[in-house]
């Protein structure tokens, strides 16, 4: 499955969450470390999910950027 990551800049770093998995999020100093952390979070909590019998969420969550004019 394909989730949508949503990533934000902090004063220390960055940080991420999964719109469509809540409670699964990561942060790192770096962009790519945070995508890193995101990564084996999100397997980590979908094995969460499964261990606990709970159904794994559809991705539902669309991502796009819009220019303001």
């Amino acid at each position: 499955m394909r989730y949508a990551v949503l990533f934000e800049k902090t004063d220390t770093g960055y940080s991420a969450y999964v719109p469509d998995l809540p409670g699964c999020i990561a942060a790192g100093d770096t962009l790519e470390e945070t995508a890193q952390l995101m990564r084996e979070a999100i397997g980590f909590h979908l094995d969460g999910m499964r261990e606990d019998g709970e159904p794994i969420p559809e991705p539902r969550t669309i991502a796009e950027y819009v220019i303001a004019a």
